[in-house]
């Protein structure tokens, strides 16, 4: 009698430990695949390296320094959500509590990773030492047999193709010539900065959904450096952002840089989508239908019309289209340098 009832007790356990570990699995939302080479039943104690520059959990790798660090395991089982899947990869929003603090990141899962594990991890610790105010601060990263992640910073706002594109709530700010104007600085002085770095430097898939947004309109440039890490055969298309030369022949430079931050000057001007279809319907693309309208005389009608209903700017809007049309020549040596872009900017908006 007493053996049955040890028999009984431990079948009931092992339900319970069945159904808690199967309510524990539901959780993996939208991170959904575990690396095959992490093992979360042996989670290894916290790694901090000597020179104080990185800690290790559970081969997750925390960058500059991190104060809030978590496991891989928490971070695949974090309540996400798709945010889009890109040039480079599929990237998710994750919400983690770590010791009582809620803690919202950006995870990029990357294809196509051309380069070895040595390689890769000096050069994202070499973006994860980039600093300024106009770059998304890269956390964290993980390197495995199966997967290649890494982990942002995640700013408030969101996207500004969100912004310009998404729903438009009636309560919402409107989005005048001074919110575009601070954004269009912001988004030219982090791809400068990236720049100034070196001449064989660029950003390689600059959009308005890698422009990202802070509580006050402030505009970070993320997913720098990625191209460096991905096969060049990820580079290509970019849909209505890329440089003519860059589809041709899948290299990224400086001047495709200046080329993709005109099409967003444009974008924010007019409020259309550089990637919607009906441009290739029509046989021509966001920069050449301005072009158009310039030339013959419809430059006023291009502009979203939201931008007229506040204050008179018509010539610094005008300036402004000028000047994304001049990053959009379709030669390369005839754009500006960002360094002159982002001067061009102060200028015409009066900001510094």
């Amino acid at each position: 009698m007493v053996l049955l009832l040890i028999i009984i007790v431990l079948i009931i356990r092992r339900r319970n430990g069945t159904s808690e570990k199967t309510s524990r699995q539901a959780e993996i939302s939208s991170l959904p695949s575990m690396p095959q080479d992490f093992d979360c039943r042996s989670p290894k104690p916290l790694l901090m390296r000597e020179n104080g520059n990185a800690v290790k959990n559970n081969e997750l790798v925390f960058l500059g320094d991190e104060n809030v660090v978590f496991s891989l395991e928490e971070l695949l089982t974090a309540s996400a959500d798709v945010l889009g899947n890109g040039t480079f990869g599929s990237s998710y929003r994750a919400c983690l509590r770590v010791e009582n603090e809620v803690v919202v990141v950006v995870v990029k899962r990357l294809r196509n990773v051309c380069i070895d594990e040595i390689e890769f991890r000096e050069k994202v610790e070499h973006l994860g030492m980039l600093g300024h105010e106009n770059l998304v601060p890269l956390k964290a990263y993980y390197y495995g047999r199966g997967e290649k992640m890494l982990v942002c910073e995640c700013l408030p706002m969101g996207g500004l193709s969100t912004l310009l594109h998404g729903k438009r709530a009636e309560d919402r700010e409107p989005l005048t010539w001074q919110i575009r104007s601070k954004i269009a600085l912001g988004a030219a002085r982090g791809i400068e900065y990236l720049h100034s770095l070196g001449s064989n430097i660029s950003h390689g898939n600059i959009k308005s959904s890698n422009i990202i947004l802070t509580n006050n309109y402030g505009a970070c440039v993320s997913e720098y450096g990625i191209v460096q890490l991905v096969s060049s055969t990820s580079t290509v298309s970019m849909n209505g952002y890329c440089a003519p030369e860059a589809m041709d022949s899948h290299k990224i430079s400086q001047k495709a840089d200046v080329y993709s931050f005109g099409v967003v000057l444009l974008e924010l001007l007019t409020r259309m989508t550089p990637t919607d279809d009906h441009w290739k319907e029509e046989g021509t693309d966001l920069p050449r239908w301005v072009k158009s309208a310039v030339r013959e005389k419809r430059t006023i009608d291009v502009f979203d019309h939201e931008l007229f209903k506040y204050q008179n700017k018509e010539e610094e809007l005008v300036r402004l289209l000028h000047l994304g049309i001049h990053c959009t020549s379709q030669h390369p040596g005839r754009r500006p340098s960002m360094e002159d872009v982002t001067k061009r900017i102060e200028e015409i908006c009066g900001l510094r």
